[in-house]
């Protein structure tokens, strides 16, 4: 009976990765001509998560009229719908178009790093279309873990899997990346973490003023950090254009562990602060991020 629904359950994941790799195979054009489509499904007819999104806004930017933070609702769901179609296209689209469309700017950080016997954590916020980042390990020499929550779809998450390991990327689960991180100090890598999440357990040295809100902090990635004795930077990600990014690397720490107990995430909370204002409708702001 197992194995029966194992094979199943791998017909099926073939079946929609195939049915998801011919629709990348459309023109761009005609992909965003349907993101726009589900733009007004999306904000117009369902309202996804609208007034999480107005809410999140209003009270990040106080200083905002009611058009100012309407016009950035409007166009943040624009901005959304169109990061779907660019991750669809991610699934077939050749190597020399997303060179010429991704910027990365002082990779050359990465690599003084992982040079000197350091792994390097890279902390980032959900800004932008952050799923270029899959082809981080296209434009450097080095191994490149992407933390992540496995979902509770097991199909959703191999196909997940799939997707952004297609040019290079290592998929590291969270509940692993402590003991691996550790026992691997011998063989430098890069980490890439998510650390704008809405933390499960409030710890008051990770509280900080982030857009006018006393916010938790997510704490693993500095904790991780300074017991690994890793560097640490920041990847800004700007939209240039449309489809076209800039992904640049900030150095928050070259020396983890000399820091202090929240000097680190005191950083992150700064770069990923101007990052937001520099783009307030690139972040993701369907999340509930202030519900605890």
């Amino acid at each position: 009976m197992n194995n029966l629904k194992r094979a199943l359950g791998l017909i099926v994941y073939r079946l929609v990765y195939v049915a998801i790799y011919m629709v990348s195979l459309l023109p761009m054009a005609l992909l965003y001509a349907m993101a726009s489509l589900t733009f007004f499904f999306v904000y117009q007819i369902v309202g996804y998560r609208k007034e999480v999104v107005i809410q999140n806004i209003a009270r990040s930017f106080p200083e905002q009229q009611y058009g100012e933070v309407q016009a950035i609702v409007k166009k943040f769901y624009v901005c959304f719908v169109s990061y779907f179609a660019e991750m669809i296209k991610g699934v077939s689209v050749d190597a020399k178009i997303l060179n010429e469309k991704i910027v990365f700017e002082n990779l050359e950080l990465v690599d003084l790093y992982i040079k000197s016997g350091r792994n390097v954590i890279v902390a980032l916020g959900h800004c932008g279309n952050w799923e270029v980042l899959n082809f981080l390990p296209h434009k450097i020499q080095h191994d490149v873990y992407a933390i992540y929550k496995p979902l509770s779809s097991g199909l959703v998450n191999d196909l997940m899997i799939k997707v952004r390991s297609r040019f290079g990327m290592k998929l590291l689960a969270d509940k692993y990346a402590i003991r691996h991180i550790l026992t691997q100090k011998a063989f430098p890598a890069v980490y890439l973490f998510l650390a704008d999440q809405s933390p499960r357990i409030k710890e008051e040295e990770y509280k900080f003023k982030l857009l006018n809100q006393e916010t938790y902090m997510f704490s693993g990635m500095e904790k991780l950090a300074r017991k690994s004795e890793a560097a640490v930077i920041y990847l800004h990600i700007t939209l240039i254009s449309k489809g076209n990014y800039k992904v640049s690397c900030t150095p928050i720490n070259a020396k983890a562990e000399s820091t202090k107990k929240g000097e680190i995430t005191k950083k992150y909370v700064e770069l990923l602060t101007e990052n937001i204002k520099e783009e307030p409708y690139g972040w993701l702001w369907t999340h509930k991020r202030w519900k605890r």
